[in-house]
């Protein structure tokens, strides 16, 4: 085994901005913890922003998107899944309104990618119906 590295980064896990460190060795995160440095968390963490890394390296992780065709999942290309999204939210919206979709925001993803989300919603499809669990 190689030496390890030490990444600092911030959480994602919520809007709160944890700085954290990440002890990789191989190329794979092993330990995380909590960044003194960083004036949000001064080095402590909650259980998810510590532990919660091993999805990162998963092998039951998805690589590519899936589509149902006949009956079964099957990997489809970026290119054909967002057409299918595209053409399902646009025959919703033309048939039964903009008001006929919602969307959860995810409070695992960064502020930034929240406010993306909530645009789209609010200026492309032309709805106000979004929720989300960041907001407990």
């Amino acid at each position: 085994m190689g030496e390890p590295n030490f990444v600092k980064t911030v959480c994602g896990y919520c809007g709160t901005g944890c700085g954290l460190v990440l002890e990789v060795q191989d190329n794979k995160i092993v330990k995380i913890r909590g960044d003194k440095e960083a004036p949000v968390n001064k080095g402590q963490t909650c259980v998810k922003g510590s532990f919660g890394y091993e999805y990162v390296h998963s092998p039951k992780r998805l690589n590519s998107p899936l589509l149902r065709k006949n009956g079964k999942l099957v990997p489809a290309t970026w290119k054909e899944a967002l057409n299918f999204i595209a053409e399902k939210l646009g025959s919703i919206k033309s048939v039964f309104g903009a008001e006929a979709i919602s969307m959860f925001a995810c409070a695992r993803t960064t502020n930034e990618s929240n406010f993306v989300t909530q645009k789209f919603m609010r200026t492309v499809i032309g709805s106000n119906n979004i929720d989300g669990c960041n907001r407990t």
